[in-house]
């Protein structure tokens, strides 16, 4: 459905068929999900080329779609190492077409439940070296996590195992700007598709990074952390923010 909302390829007629119900009931996802992608650009670009960060873990990447992290990040630094997670088997199926690495660099990919988080840092370590920081991304994925499986404790134990000066990126689903239309687009969703969404308010979401350091802006509407200049913002139901760790190594 995401592949879909940006204008990919690759999807099935049940994906379109869920994908159209939830637009008519909030046209505006549609944008939201380009808003999205054009956030994980911005936050790339900012963790490499203004931090130096050069090990990424990208997880619940879906299809491959243009803008993908490897293709952003290694186009700043060619050397920067990338793992991949997802547990769909249609983005096992086109994980070849995430792998397409610079020379300097290298891409991998797992496939791994977010649940899992042991088999995650287990996986990244054959690709990325934990001593050094490394950006975690969790764009449009918190959402599907119920708050009966903790999503904050997920969170947790992915930044208790970076190293300081590494990188957390979160996107997540909110209802706080259109309560009604934002209700009945997930209403439709959820009536369609297995894994059901859950929107979380500011407060809510802040409270996922753990009290870690916010970069600026903090925890913002998606379209307000960091816009490119002259770009109009693309509305979006949806709040972004990037954490910083401090401390030592769980």
């Amino acid at each position: 459905m995401y592949a879909y909302w940006l204008g990919g390829k690759d999807h099935y007629m049940a994906d379109r068929k869920a994908a159209e119900e939830v637009i008519r009931h909030r046209p505006q996802v549609v944008a939201g999900a380009r808003a999205n992608r054009a956030f994980l650009v911005r936050v790339v670009r900012y963790l490499a080329g203004e931090c130096g960060i050069r090990q990424f873990i990208d997880i619940g990447t879906g299809l491959p779609a243009p803008g993908c992290t490897h293709e952003v990040a290694q186009a700043i630094a060619p050397d920067c190492r990338i793992v991949y997670v997802d547990n769909d088997p249609l983005v096992l199926i086109h994980a070849r077409a995430l792998l397409t690495s610079a020379r300097q660099g290298s891409c991998d990919y797992l496939d791994a439940d977010l649940h899992d988080t042991r088999a995650i840092l287990a996986g990244a370590a054959h690709t990325l070296d934990f001593t050094k920081p490394v950006a975690v991304l969790l764009l449009a994925v918190l959402h599907f996590v119920p708050d009966a499986d903790c999503p904050a404790g997920v969170v947790a134990a992915l930044t208790g195992a970076l190293a300081p000066g590494s990188y957390l990126a979160v996107s997540h689903l909110t209802a706080d700007f259109a309560p009604g239309p934002v209700t009945a687009g997930i209403g439709a969703y959820n009536a369609l598709v297995p894994a059901g969404l859950i929107p979380r308010t500011h407060s809510q979401i802040t409270a996922l990074l753990g009290g870690l350091p916010l970069v600026p802006p903090g925890v913002v509407p998606l379209a307000g952390w960091r816009p490119a200049a002259g770009q109009p913002p693309r509305p979006a139901d949806m709040f972004a923010g990037v954490a910083r760790t401090t401390g030592s190594r769980m």
